[in-house]
C-alpha cells in the first residue's frame, strides 16, 4: 500500500536563505525602535440604531458620569449590608455607581420623534449627530417627565429643535405649571404653550401610545411602541438603576416624588414586562439602555439585550 502520511519537507540552504530575505525589515530594529499604538481611553459609541417592525429606534447617548455614595440615591429603605450584598452579587462596587442619559428617537418613516433632551443641548446634539440626524430634523419632542436631565436640552435662548413640535402629560404639566422651579422655568415656560398635552391612552402617533407611570413624579409617562406586531416600551425613570432599583423595586429612591407610588409603578411595569416578554428602553440603564425583565422569586432581573434585534424575522 502506498504511504500517505504526511512527511516534513526538505528545506535546502537555498530555501532558507530566501525566507530569511523575505522577513519584514522591522523585525531586525532594536526592541525599542519598533512603533507603539496610543492609548485611546475609554470609550462607548454614542447610539445604538435597531428595527422594531416598521419603526427605526436608536437610543442617544447623551451624557454619563460617574456618582459616589449610591446608597445616598437608592436603597434609602435598605440596611448598608443589603446594599453591599446586592452590589457584591452584581459585580458592582458599592460606594460609586455609573449614571447614564439617554433619550430614544423614533424614526416612524412620517416623523422623527425624541423622547426627552439630556441634560444639555450640546449633549443631545452631538449623539445626534454621531447618529447621523440633526436636530432641526426632528418632527416632535416628548418629554416624559421634567426633571433636569430629560428637559436639559430643550432650550437655551432659542429651541434647540426648531422645526420640533412638543408633547408632554396633562398631569405632568399641570403640576410643574403650579409648582414651578428654575428648571421649568427655563427650559419649559418659554415653549410651554406650543406642548400637546397627553393622558393615559393617548396616541403620540399611529403605534406610539402613552402609559401613565405616575410615582416618580406626579405625572411621569411610559410609552408603549408597537409596530407590525412588535413591542417596546420606553420605561423612562420608572426604574433608575438596573440593580439598585429595578432588581428590588420595593427599596426607596431619593428622587421619586410619592415613594410608595412609585415602587407600585415599578412592580406594575415590571409584572407586564416580565410576563409578556417585551423589551424596554429605560433611560438610566447602562447604555445602550435596551433589555429584558425576567421575574426572579419575588423581585426581578434585568437581562441586557445582546442580538435579539438583529435577527432579522
Amino acid at each position: 500500500m502506498k504511504n500517505t502520511s504526511l512527511r516534513t519537507p526538505y528545506l535546502s540552504r537555498r530555501h532558507l536563505l530566501l525566507g530569511a530575505a523575505a522577513m519584514p525589515v522591522a523585525a531586525s530594529l532594536p526592541f525599542g525602535a519598533r512603533a507603539e499604538a496610543p492609548m485611546m481611553g475609554a470609550a462607548l459609541a454614542p447610539y445604538r440604531r435597531f428595527t422594531l417592525g416598521n419603526f427605526e429606534v436608536t437610543t442617544l447617548l447623551a451624557g454619563t458620569r460617574t456618582v459616589p455614595d449610591p446608597q445616598s440615591i437608592f436603597g434609602l429603605n435598605a440596611s448598608e449590608e443589603e446594599f453591599a450584598a446586592a452590589s457584591e452579587a452584581a459585580f458592582i462596587p458599592a460606594d460609586a455607581a455609573q449614571f447614564f442619559f439617554t433619550p430614544t428617537l423614533v424614526n416612524t418613516g412620517s416623523e422623527l420623534i425624541l423622547f426627552d433632551t439630556g441634560l444639555a443641548p450640546e449633549g443631545i446634539t452631538a449623539a445626534l449627530e454621531a447618529a447621523g440626524y440633526t436636530a432641526d430634523q426632528v418632527d416632535r419632542v416628548v418629554i416624559t417627565h421634567m426633571h433636569g436631565d430629560h428637559i436639559g436640552g430643550i432650550y437655551t435662548d432659542a429651541p434647540t429643535f426648531a422645526n420640533a413640535a412638543y408633547s408632554t402629560g396633562s398631569v405632568e404639566m399641570d403640576h410643574w405649571d403650579m409648582s414651578g422651579n428654575d428648571g421649568f422655568e427655563a427650559k419649559i415656560r418659554p415653549l410651554q404653550d406650543q406642548f400637546d398635552l397627553l393622558d393615559d391612552g393617548s396616541e403620540v402617533t399611529s403605534g406610539i401610545t402613552a402609559m401613565a407611570a405616575f410615582g416618580h413624579t406626579p405625572g411621569h409617562m411610559a410609552y408603549h411602541l408597537e409596530s407590525e406586531g412588535a413591542r417596546l416600551i420606553l420605561g423612562a425613570d420608572f426604574a433608575n438603576h438596573y440593580v439598585y432599583s429595578l432588581a428590588n423595586p420595593d427599596w426607596e429612591v431619593l428622587y421619586d416624588t410619592d415613594k410608595a407610588m412609585a415602587a407600585t409603578t415599578r412592580r406594575k411595569l415590571l409584572d407586564m414586562m416580565a410576563a409578556d416578554r417585551v423589551p424596554f428602553i429605560g433611560y438610566h440603564m447602562p447604555f445602550p439602555a435596551l433589555g429584558y425583565v425576567a421575574a426572579k422569586d419575588s423581585n426581578f432581573e434585568y437581562v441586557p439585550a445582546s442580538y435579539q434585534t438583529m435577527i432579522e424575522s
